[in-house]
């Protein structure tokens, strides 16, 4: 077989919060795009990925369409490592991080779909086997800033069945109020996206110490300061976690290298792809790190990472944005129930997206 198609599909979705608009890129978010990658062969199977991008998904879809479909375009689908390696080594010149990267793992995604649906397995089962059908999942809010609105959100998450929250704040005043409206058994994490020097960094977790987080993400900027994270997890008292902006399994070994994290957190949609990620994860457990997804997604990059998940040893708690669709494109398949996620058991990823839903959302 070989590749016949690959097509950009970007897909704006409505959603709806229990809390205000939240802020996203420095303004109010008003909608969820998703990249969805289609990929069919020349005997029509086709498979689906997705590609990092949020509000940016018009860069990616460029790069996917003008650069990297071009490179793949008629070679055998099912030779996803090499492929996926010639592409990276003939593109490095444009970065090893951005639209480019993106564009390739939701097109290295794509091709993992189609090599379950082809042997008619499970993604999981193609990666070694599940260790379990269900993982658990921890709601991640997004950013509301208001301390009330935040704890009341949070508290609604934990009462829907989650075990585990996590804000993305940058103030003391919203994890004192969310600890005291979750309780003490409930697990909290806040995600800050980088905005301290290792200074300021060590002087916040100073201040955030007694509201016993599970960990602090990203408390540094920028985000490649290894060193600076690693300070911060030796003198701040909070176990770090970080690795959703590392563009490659090389940065994320870097990372651990230096000590900088005690939970590492790959995003499959940015760093290359399902092989990417497992070779992430490789390199953590051999070196005692905890394994956390970078998740906040909709699709076929959500749905890659369960299957990921499912196969690591450990039970994995999974990110899943505190978000409803009205307009789900995959249905049950990403929704939690009472704090839990179903390993998906169908061939490939294990769903498609509704085309309805695609054909009514779909971006200019």
């Amino acid at each position: 077989m070989a590749i016949r198609s690959i097509t950009a599909l970007p897909i704006i979705l409505p959603f709806e919060v229990l809390g205000p608009r939240p802020l996203f890129a420095g303004k109010p978010r008003e909608t969820v795009p998703t990249l969805l990658v289609r990929v069919e062969t020349d005997e029509g199977i086709v498979g689906w990925g997705e590609a990092f991008s949020h509000a940016a998904w018009a860069p990616t879809a460029t790069a996917l369409t003008e650069v990297v479909a071009p490179l793949a375009l008629g070679r055998d689908e099912a030779a996803i490592a090499p492929l996926a390696l010639e592409i990276q080594k003939t593109l490095h010149l444009f970065g090893r991080s951005g639209p480019i990267t993106y564009a390739l793992s939701g097109l290295e995604i794509a091709l993992w779909d189609i090599a379950g649906k082809a042997a008619g397995k499970p993604l999981h089962a193609l990666l070694g086997g599940a260790r379990r059908d269900r993982l658990p999942a921890y709601a991640s809010l997004p950013r509301y800033s208001e301390p009330a609105a935040v704890a009341r959100v949070a508290a609604a998450a934990v009462e829907r069945g989650y075990r585990a929250v996590k804000l993305h704040e940058i103030g003391v005043e919203q994890v004192s109020a969310t600890r005291a409206a979750v309780g003490r058994d409930v697990a909290l994490m806040l995600d800050t996206n980088c905005p301290w020097s290792v200074p300021q960094a060590l002087e916040m977790a100073a201040r955030l110490r007694p509201y016993d987080l599970h960990w602090l993400e990203e408390p540094v900027w920028p985000p490649e300061d290894h060193a600076g994270l690693a300070r911060v997890r030796r003198e701040g008292g909070i176990r770090t976690a970080a690795g959703e902006n590392a563009a490659s399994p090389a940065e994320c070994a870097a990372m651990i290298a230096a000590g900088a994290v005690d939970f590492i957190q790959p995003s499959v949609t940015k760093i290359g792809g399902v092989a990417a990620w497992a070779e992430v994860a490789q390199t953590a457990r051999a070196q005692g790190i905890a394994v956390v997804p970078h998740s906040p997604y909709f699709g076929p990059g959500f749905l890659a990472t369960l299957h990921l998940c499912a196969t690591l040893p450990e039970e994995v708690l999974v990110e899943r944005m505190d978000f409803d669709l009205p307009a789900n494109p995959f249905g049950e398949a990403i929704v939690p129930r009472e704090g839990w996620l179903p390993v998906p058991q169908a061939p490939g990823l294990g769903a498609d997206p509704d085309p309805e839903i695609i054909a009514r959302y779909r971006a200019a």
